[in-house]
């Protein structure tokens, strides 16, 4: 297995297990309430073009899963780590609880969110190659992510804070909004990755017979 492949993948799943742990903390931009993870998990969607575009969408669905994995034991291990009986002179629970604590429903729309997110960012770009025959590596990079994102955002948001009174409209449009900015101010270091990545891997993959099924981890 290639170790530049191997690097990419450790960076997707870094982004995305952090991205996680760092979402409790709000801020404010432009007068858009925003999670502290859009400064990092934009990136998650970048490793993913950088995944499909060079080793194609067999190799990216294979790490959108292993990062669901890992996001399950990251999970998993916070949470067994709240369980755990405090010792007595430790005063740290209620904050560990509170900044690390998760809630079913913001639980359960960061996966499905994760998901159906980076499965239509790899889609879209892996169709989107075709249709241009590897040319235009921007216009594939950022329609993936107009899609991708767009999902992530409404899925998340909706299933996290839907009924709660949260103006879900304005928040999954400026989540949305940032997201793609980002994508398109990152597309100089996409094309820089790609290029470098496609020299050393001497390869070009077109996924022209590859099914786009995201529970066929095989074929």
């Amino acid at each position: 297995m290639s170790p530049w492949f191997v690097g990419v993948v450790a960076l997707f799943v870094t982004c995305l297990v952090v991205s996680n742990i760092i979402a409790v903390k709000l801020f404010t931009i432009l007068g858009h309430p925003l999670p502290a993870a859009v400064i990092i998990f934009p990136l998650t969607y970048i490793f993913g073009d950088v995944l499909t575009e060079v080793y194609g969408f067999k190799r990216a669905r294979q790490v959108i899963w292993l990062g669901f994995l890992c996001n399950l034991v990251a999970v998993g291990a916070i949470y067994a780590g709240q369980r755990l009986p405090p010792a007595g002179f430790w005063e740290g629970q209620a904050a560990y609880e509170r900044i690390l604590g998760y809630s079913p429903r913001l639980l359960l729309g960061s996966f499905v969110a994760y998901l159906a997110g980076e499965f239509l960012n790899a889609a879209v770009l892996a169709r989107l190659k075709l249709l241009t025959r590897g040319r235009w590596l921007f216009s594939r990079t950022i329609g993936s992510t107009l899609v991708g994102q767009a999902a992530d955002s409404a899925i998340f948001l909706s299933i996290a804070f839907g009924g709660t009174g949260t103006p879900l409209g304005s928040l999954i449009l400026s989540q949305w909004a940032f997201k793609v900015v980002f994508e398109a101010l990152a597309t100089p270091l996409t094309y820089a990755v790609v290029g470098f990545l496609k020299a050393r891997e001497g390869a070009e993959v077109f996924d022209e017979r590859i099914g786009l099924n995201p529970f066929r981890l095989r074929g």
